[in-house]
């Protein structure tokens, strides 16, 4: 009897293991390839926003781009980062006109806990890495983007991953684009090398001919920003 139960067990892992790797080869066969074929109407965008300069070349990328074909639109920031998402808000408030203002516009404004602080110990960054990803899981599942748009601020990792594996399991297929910064000339950013490496983006631009040499996988646009 427990021959026949532990038998049994081993057949249910290995069937959910079989599944789940089948799933993620899907998923990344699937992630180069449009996830449309006709024009959809407007889709709800995560903009994922970094102190410094990561910020104000996201905002730069957002103003030439058609943003009524992207909404609503959630901008998440570190709880820590304020100033990127007053940022947002000024872009935002010289979107909006009259009549979007009276219905309350079209975009959110978040913030996300710091896996990791600057000078933060690699000890104690193992419990706020795991508060991180458990807000980052709540936030996920509240807003169900099916776009995710980030540049290098290492808030966006925890959220990718999630959006990753929300696609592995058919809860919500996200497309992630990663624009890499314009200041990265010869390599990729951490956070740029972790999703181009483990094959989580979709779509991954850079903006200099050299890093398209070094990294095959990644879409050379020219300078962007």
């Amino acid at each position: 009897m427990e021959v026949g139960f532990l038998n049994a067990a081993i057949l249910l892992i290995i069937g959910i293991s079989t599944w789940i790797i089948a799933r993620i080869i899907y998923v990344i066969h699937r992630s180069s390839k449009p996830l449309y074929n006709k024009p959809p109407g407007p889709l709800s965008t995560l903009i994922v926003l970094g102190s410094g300069g990561h910020t104000a070349e996201m905002i730069n990328l957002l103003a030439v781009m058609q943003m009524d074909r992207f909404k609503p639109r959630y901008y998440i920031a570190a709880a820590t980062d304020n100033m990127s998402l007053q940022k947002a808000r000024v872009l935002e408030d010289s979107l909006m006109d009259k009549a979007q203002v009276e219905l309350g516009g079209t975009s959110q404004f978040m913030q996300i806990y710091r896996s990791r602080e600057v000078g933060q110990s690699y000890v104690t960054s193992v419990g706020t890495t795991l508060v991180a990803l458990t807000h980052a899981l709540w936030l996920m599942i509240k807003i169900r983007p099916q776009v995710i748009l980030c540049n290098g601020p290492g808030t966006c990792i925890p959220l990718c991953v999630i959006a990753f594996f929300f696609k592995v399991f058919g809860i919500r297929w996200s497309s992630i684009f990663y624009v890499e910064s314009i200041a990265r000339v010869r390599r990729l950013s951490l956070s740029g090398l972790l999703l181009y490496k483990l094959r989580m983006v979709d779509q991954l631009f850079v903006q200099w001919p050299q890093l398209k040499s070094k990294y095959p996988r990644a879409n050379y646009v020219g300078r962007l920003m």
